[in-house]
């Protein structure tokens, strides 16, 4: 299939239309690279909203535990002082029954109360136990069980050695009992 020059008389070979098949050839390679890059991309803004997501959740965590820290950050100051309540409270059970000591009752007495209401400030609680409460092992520490005195106090609080303390609504100390078999 050849066409013959007019003016030369030499015959030239007929070119193919070449041109479309090499059009849709590379619209296919554009298609598929512009494909590949949609999907690039797709994958990136899936790694980024994952990032975003974990970030999220690692501020949430963390200002979580910032804030729980700061309400229990002074409890090992609570838990040493403790005893020292404790203390005043024993002081002052001994020096109610001795009538000569009013005047220094009248002084432990002032400092018990202010060392209480700065603790209470501070977020420290009592935890409220009275004898004839129910036992609790979840709520209460058992030292020791002895004989109940009456029918109605078995299973129950017959006394309460040392008393039990909240800071915020973390229990630090729970009530030591003792409880009626």
């Amino acid at each position: 299939m050849s066409k013959k020059n007019k003016n030369k008389g030499v015959e030239e070979p007929q070119v193919e239309d070449n041109t479309t098949s090499t059009v849709e050839a590379e619209q296919k390679e554009s298609k598929s690279a512009e494909e590949q890059l949609q999907d690039q991309l797709a994958a990136e803004k899936d790694k980024f909203m994952r990032l975003f997501a974990e970030f999220e959740n690692y501020k949430k965590r963390t200002t979580k535990e910032r804030i729980e820290l700061f309400k229990t950050a002074s409890q090992d100051v609570m838990v040493s002082m403790l005893p020292v309540l404790d203390d005043f409270e024993r002081a002052l059970l001994h020096i109610e029954d001795d009538k000569e000591a009013e005047e220094l009752r009248k002084g432990v007495l002032l400092i018990y109360n202010k060392l209480v209401t700065t603790l209470e400030q501070k977020g420290l609680s009592k935890i409220e136990v009275k004898q004839g409460d129910v036992f609790n092992a979840d709520d209460h520490e058992a030292i020791t069980q002895i004989p109940a005195p009456s029918e109605d106090l078995k299973g129950k609080i017959i006394d309460v050695v040392e008393r039990g303390y909240k800071l915020g609504d973390k229990v630090i100390r729970f009530p030591k009992v003792v409880i009626g078999q």
